[in-house]
């Protein structure tokens, strides 16, 4: 999932985990493993958990405040 979706798709402070990212449509199904992409910027403080982070989305979600946990797959 690229960052500029993330953006758009979640008010600042929303807390992004698979059940969000399926309930608002940016994933088909919350039970596959999810990675975070740096496609685009980020403006809002986001608590985004998935099961991996380019290493570019991970900065870029920490500098604009927010935090990045990742999450075991199931």
């Amino acid at each position: 999932v690229n960052l500029n979706r993330l953006d758009q798709a979640f008010e600042a402070g929303a807390v992004v985990d698979p059940q969000s990212l399926a309930e608002t449509g940016l994933v088909r199904r919350a039970n596959l493993p999810i990675k975070i992409l740096a496609t685009g910027e980020i403006s809002k403080s986001l608590t985004v958990k998935a099961h991996q982070f380019s290493t570019a989305a991970k900065q870029k979600i920490e500098a604009a405040g927010g935090t990045t946990e990742v999450i075991a797959r199931a």
